[in-house]
């Protein structure tokens, strides 16, 4: 998979768990990518910068579907 097709799956992924980050008043944004690496860079943005919560939703939530969803990816960071 190229890196192209590979952000374009991660997209798709996010854009059904950002229901649930608009809601609380937060999105995510997709910053890079790396399909030979697996690890994939986020940016939470409003509600969730400097929510307590942030850590867990970002592990527990986004990175463990995103993983399920798609087996490249090894990691999700937050940056």
């Amino acid at each position: 998979m190229n890196k192209k097709e590979f952000k374009l799956k991660i997209e798709e992924c996010l854009a059904e768990q950002r229901q649930g980050l608009l809601m609380h008043g937060g999105d995510i944004e997709l910053v890079d990518a790396d399909p030979k690496t697996g690890v994939v860079k986020v940016k939470l943005q409003g509600a969730c910068i400097g929510c307590p919560m942030a850590q867990m939703t970002l592990k527990e939530g986004i990175e463990a579907e995103l993983m399920d969803r798609i087996p490249l990816i090894k990691k999700v960071v937050g940056v």
